[in-house]
């Protein structure tokens, strides 16, 4: 089994940490486009360009099945991905929205995600498409500080505790009954303790990485054996081999040893 996974940086190791979790003997091909981020700023037809060639170099290394664990690719270019590669793909939109689903009872929801991927409307279509009202709130602030690495930090709490006071009070302005929340960046899973410890017990936080993973393992018949035996990982990216190493193990909770760079053109 060959899982291609693609990010337009280090966010989606978040999605393959779980993913090792859950399919044990797999081979995975993870490729950060880092040289092209931030998705969130470009057009439709470029993300779509941009994910288009990631998903066909992934599957020209032999991946049988993509994960595109980036949630702009996800609401911009889904469809473009799986015209044009012969292999399933999955988005994390859809598999947030699945989990959404089958959390809430009340049929409301509250999304938090990136500016770029709220602009989009992804989540709100995809809820509506499964029956449920989603309200959703960009968090801006919250990537760079994942980043920084200021998982603990109280400033990072503040920013989240205001943010969260935000959208309750757009929730109850609009009469919405949330009983779920969905983490849709692939950065937030980081955070999901701050999160649950923000949020009361009555709303169900939704791991995007979680959700995915389980899906994934679902959709391949597989189950969860013992962690990580056997897996293997090919690490990818199109900048600064160096930087994504560093960086990247933060996401993936372990040391990365080694990442190819690779071209992938304009």
């Amino acid at each position: 089994m060959r899982i291609g996974v693609f990010d337009s940086g280090f966010g989606g190791l978040t999605v393959l940490r779980a993913l090792l979790d859950r399919i044990p003997g797999a081979e995975f091909f993870y490729l950060g486009d880092t040289a092209r981020l931030p998705y969130g700023a470009k057009s439709r037809k470029t993300v779509a360009r941009y994910a288009v060639s990631s998903a066909k170099f992934l599957t020209s290394e032999g991946a049988d099945h993509l994960v595109i664990a980036c949630n702009t690719a996800s609401a911009l270019a889904l469809d473009a991905i799986r015209d044009a590669v012969p292999v399933p793909v999955l988005g994390v939109v859809e598999t947030g929205a699945n989990a959404a689903r089958a959390s809430s009872r009340t049929r409301d929801v509250l999304v938090v995600a990136t500016a770029a991927t709220v602009e989009s409307r992804a989540y709100a279509a995809a809820c509506a498409e499964r029956e449920l009202r989603a309200l959703e709130k960009a968090c801006p602030l919250l990537v760079p500080l994942v980043e920084e690495g200021w998982i603990e930090h109280p400033v990072t709490a503040e920013v989240l505790r205001i943010y969260l006071s935000e959208l309750m009070e757009e929730a109850a302005a609009a009469n919405i009954d949330a009983d779920t929340l969905v983490l849709g960046c692939t950065h937030y899973p980081l955070l999901r303790a701050q999160f649950e410890r923000a949020t009361p017990r009555s709303l169900r936080v939704i791991d995007s990485a979680q959700v995915t993973a389980e899906q994934v393992a679902e959709m391949l018949g597989t189950g969860n054996g013992a962690q990580n035996s056997g897996s293997r990982v090919r690490f990818y990216a199109t900048d600064s081999v160096a930087k994504f190493s560093a960086l990247g193990g933060r996401f993936l909770g372990r040391a990365i040893p080694a990442v190819e760079l690779v071209d992938l053109g304009g």
